[in-house]
């Protein structure tokens, strides 16, 4: 599996995201979520969990654990989510950068 490190920013440049490109789409993590939408990770998970109950999604489907080495050189076990929940939990976020369009 090739996956590759990509940055995302607006046009006024304030939000800074490191996305996981793998298998032809985008994986994010809640923390980066939230950074992106400028939401609490709380509110992100809650977003998440609520897509999952309500059956929009499959999280076994697109929802994946992706192992990284931290700044303290340990390594760690992070879920992360793929384009399909990023978008859904955009939808239901009511942040301007959740409705920002290209």
């Amino acid at each position: 599996m090739n996956s590759e490190i990509l940055i995302y920013q607006n046009q006024d440049g304030n939000i800074k995201v490191d996305v996981r490109l793998q298998d032809e789409t985008v994986w994010l993590t809640q923390a980066q979520m939230a950074k992106l939408f400028g939401k609490s990770r709380t509110t992100i998970t809650e977003h998440i969990q609520n897509v999952f109950k309500e059956g929009e999604l499959s999280e076994n489907s697109v929802c994946r654990n992706f192992r990284h080495t931290a700044a303290d050189g340990k390594n760690y076990d992070t879920n992360y989510y793929n384009l399909d929940v990023i978008i859904s939990v955009g939808y239901r976020v009511k942040s301007q950068q959740g409705i920002l369009k290209n």
